[in-house]
């Protein structure tokens, strides 16, 4: 079909499980992958099942034991040379992510740029795994604490993301020593195959294969085995609110650990005195970017009644000339939904704010012809919506007006998820209003930038029920890692914490 395919060696793909010794066979049931762009099977995959998931716990727990104990500098610049590896087949693996999922070309390469960032920022972590050190109250002690690594990590992850979160969770918890096992989307199985590829070469070399594992599976049989697992101290999972109850419950029974990334409903705030050119292209990258599927796109606009006029007929005219067609193609900002459920959900949305009273004032229908394409979409809501509560993955983008900035803080903090949140002003005072405590609940707040697109440099995920996870930068590494407080006595006597006696 396209030549950067054989190259990333996926030009026949048939097993969905990889470990130390590379692909193994399975006996599951096949599954296609689809270009969502025109509906044609990219390849098929036959799935996983537990008898491979057991063999593939195997090779990570027998990886993990030498992986431990290799310096985590020389972890690091494993690290670096899986990131060099991506950065060598940047261009093809980011046509893929455009092939498998819709991404525009630009989206696509910038995903596996994010992979090759947290992979550039791991090798400088590697040196910087810092404990504390503490005075004790007794005489001729001495106390700190270390890090020390988990074991195997379990990633799950969604669609519209899959290379780069795998990336953010596998490359921190790599250099912190632990082992990783890969559970990606059924929706984007060929992304995760050929990632593993590129970073499996690079641990073979060093004799480390079983430090990544990869099994695409279904939820029954390889999913809930994971979480239920009590191997598995970690569990990473990326997706939907439901599917992080699920996750959050099974690993909790077990007294384990999740890290969840869930549904996001995220507003940005137009204040009277922004810089409406600014908002302008921020709210329309955030609401229509990745075709409305990420997790931190622009759901709701709350716009003050001075502006709300003129930036409502400015984002109207500039959604009317978005190009939206197939997007490998030159000049494409608007590629397709992930597939036809995905555009019956977006079907559902419309109505239902028709329903309630709503008005479209453009798009709001499926572009006809092959491809599960729609027009993006804007929704002008004199009250708040019950269908703008939930997270359709589609570029809808409800407009809400408010003549109070307290109004529009409690309005955008009134739903469930707390992921991204932004406020456009030139107001100092309104900026800090926004970030302060009684301000933006969300675990992500801008100024003056949109919701979507955040760096790996600072802790990334959300509060409420966006699952309260911390990935990517700042010191998003403990949670890959077991916290150990040391105590040295180097004296002769045994005093006791808190003056108490016990003399025997």
């Amino acid at each position: 079909m396209h030549d950067f395919l054989s190259r990333l060696g996926i030009a026949e793909v048939n097993s969905g499980a990889a470990g130390a010794a590379g692909f193994l066979p399975t006996t599951g049931r096949v599954v296609a992958s689809h270009d969502p762009a025109t509906g044609e099977v990219i390849a098929s995959v036959q799935l996983a099942g537990r008898a491979e998931y057991e063999a593939l716990v195997a090779d990570a727990q027998t990886a993990f034991v030498a992986w431990r104990e290799l310096p985590a500098p020389k972890r690091g610049e494993i690290v670096r040379q899986m990131g060099e590896a991506l950065r060598a087949h940047k261009e093809d693996l980011g046509k893929l992510v455009t092939l498998e999922v819709g991404k525009i070309h630009s989206e696509g390469l910038g995903e596996v740029q994010e992979s090759i960032d947290i992979a550039d920022f791991a090798v400088g972590l590697s040196r910087q795994l810092y404990g504390l050190t503490m005075h004790s109250e007794r005489p001729n002690h001495r106390m700190y604490e270390q890090w020390h690594p988990l074991g195997l990590i379990g990633v799950i992850t969604a669609f519209n993301f899959p290379n780069a979160v795998w990336a953010w969770n596998a490359m921190i918890a790599a250099v912190c020593g632990d082992v990783v096992m890969w559970k990606p989307s059924l929706k984007a199985p060929i992304t995760a195959i050929a990632t593993h590829r590129i970073c499996h070469e690079v641990l073979a070399r060093h004799g480390m294969g079983g430090v990544f594992t990869l099994i695409v599976g279904d939820d029954a049989d390889v999913g809930e085995t994971m979480i239920n697992d009590k191997r598995v101290p970690l569990i990473s999972a990326t997706g939907s609110c439901r599917m992080g109850r699920r996750v959050g419950q099974a690993v909790a029974a077990r007294l384990g650990r999740c890290l969840l990334e869930l549904g996001g409903n995220n507003a940005i705030i137009v204040h009277h005195d922004a810089d409406l050119d600014l908002a302008v292209r921020a709210v329309a990258f955030g609401a229509v970017g990745t075709a409305g599927q990420r997790c931190t796109t622009t759901r709701r606009l709350i716009v003050h009644e001075a502006v709300a006029d003129a930036l409502t007929a400015r984002l109207v005219a500039a959604y009317e000339k978005l190009p939206v067609g197939n997007p490998l193609d030159d000049g494409t900002l608007v590629g397709p939904l992930i597939d036809d459920g995905a555009v019956a959900q977006f079907e559902h949305a419309v109505a239902a704010a028709r329903a309630e009273g709503a008005e479209v004032l453009c798009g709001g229908a499926r572009v006809d012809g092959p491809g599960s394409f729609v027009r993006p979409t804007i929704v002008r809501a004199a009250r708040d919506l019950a269908i703008a509560r939930e997270e359709t993955f589609a570029p809808i983008l409800y407009i809400y007006t408010y003549t109070d900035l307290a109004d529009a803080i409690a309005l955008q903090n009134s739903v469930d998820q707390g992921l991204s949140s932004s406020i456009f002003t030139d107001s100092f005072r309104a900026a800090e209003r926004f970030l302060s405590a009684a301000g933006s609940d969300c675990g992500i707040a801008n100024v003056n930038i949109g919701t979507s697109g955040a760096e790996i440099g600072g802790a990334f995920g959300g509060e409420k029920d966006t699952g309260g996870g911390r990935e990517a930068g700042s010191d998003s590494w403990k949670a890959y890692m077991r916290r150990q407080t040391c105590t040295l006595n180097w004296g002769t006597s045994l005093p006791l914490a808190q003056g108490v006696k016990f003399d025997v």
